[in-house]
């Protein structure tokens, strides 16, 4: 009785295993300051061609902890895993909203900022020279006091997508969000991809984070992969969306193949003690 409820029970995780290498993780976008969630529009068509369901959670660009628990309330809503992808500022935010979310199983970082423990986006642009993105941005005061930052629609083109379309790009100026100066100065708490595996592609031109900073963060997390664009700028999600699909798919690739990877050790463990 216990051999043929053991093997039962192998068979029911069998049917198991194979539904989970069947499932594809659900993806997360999350963009950063002066883009908003359409940014994405070119990933997500590319992610849906390959048979993949994408999200793009909006990210109110206020304050790192608070963007974070936003963006942490939209995957807790998600049934299976999740591969969160965030760009620019969204790195700081999906840095702090993957920690106790254990649904999520991988993190990519597009020209996006991930930050250790402290560090803020100000710090970490200043940790080498490039960044020319001071000398393109206009404060707005706030109400309560704060500061909203835009990039000057004249400059928006030639610092944040220099390789985008001069009418997309225009029309990315038109309808960018601004981020607060607050947020680029909070310092991030405990950083996620100490603990879960991180991907990260970015561009040789990137004005706003320079290619020496994106190179020194991916070096230190120890990124399972990371993609260097030769010529793409800040934008690439959108000049190069085929690209960052391709890396996300990668990501989400690695982990259904450790979910199920995981789930064929547990059926030989199991079959093992049947016998």
């Amino acid at each position: 009785m216990q051999t043929t409820g053991a093997l039962a029970l192998v068979a029911a995780l069998a049917a198991s295993g194979a539904a989970i290498a069947g499932d594809k993780p659900t993806i997360v976008l999350v963009h950063g300051a002066f883009s908003e969630s359409s940014s994405w529009n070119g990933v997500i068509a590319e992610l849906g061609r390959d048979g993949y369901h994408a999200i793009a959670a909006a990210n109110p660009l206020r304050g790192v902890a608070s963007d974070a628990a936003s963006v942490a309330s939209v995957v807790r809503a998600i049934p299976g895993e999740v591969v969160l992808v965030g760009h620019s500022y969204g790195g700081p935010v999906i840095t702090e909203a993957a920690n106790g979310q254990d649904n999520i199983k991988a993190l990519v970082y597009v020209a996006g900022f991930a930050p250790d423990t402290g560090e803020s986006s100000l710090t970490l642009s200043a940790q080498f020279p490039g960044s020319t993105l001071g000398e393109a941005l206009t404060p707005v005061a706030l109400p309560d006091g704060g500061t909203d930052l835009y990039i000057r629609p004249e400059k928006f083109h030639a610092q944040f997508a220099a390789d985008v379309p001069a009418g997309t790009a225009s029309l990315m100026a038109a309808t960018q969000r601004p981020v607060t100066e607050a947020a680029l100065t909070e310092p991030s708490g405990i950083p996620a991809w100490k603990s879960i595996p991180s991907y990260v592609i970015y561009g040789s031109e990137d004005r706003n984070i320079p290619a020496a900073v994106m190179a020194f963060m991916a070096e230190r997390m120890q990124a399972r992969k990371a993609v260097v664009i030769d010529g793409a700028s800040h934008a690439l999600m959108v000049s190069h969306a085929g690209e960052v699909a391709a890396l996300i798919e990668e990501a989400a690739s690695d982990v259904t193949h450790t979910a199920t990877t995981a789930a064929e050790m547990k059926l030989h463990r199991i079959a093992g003690r049947s016998k």
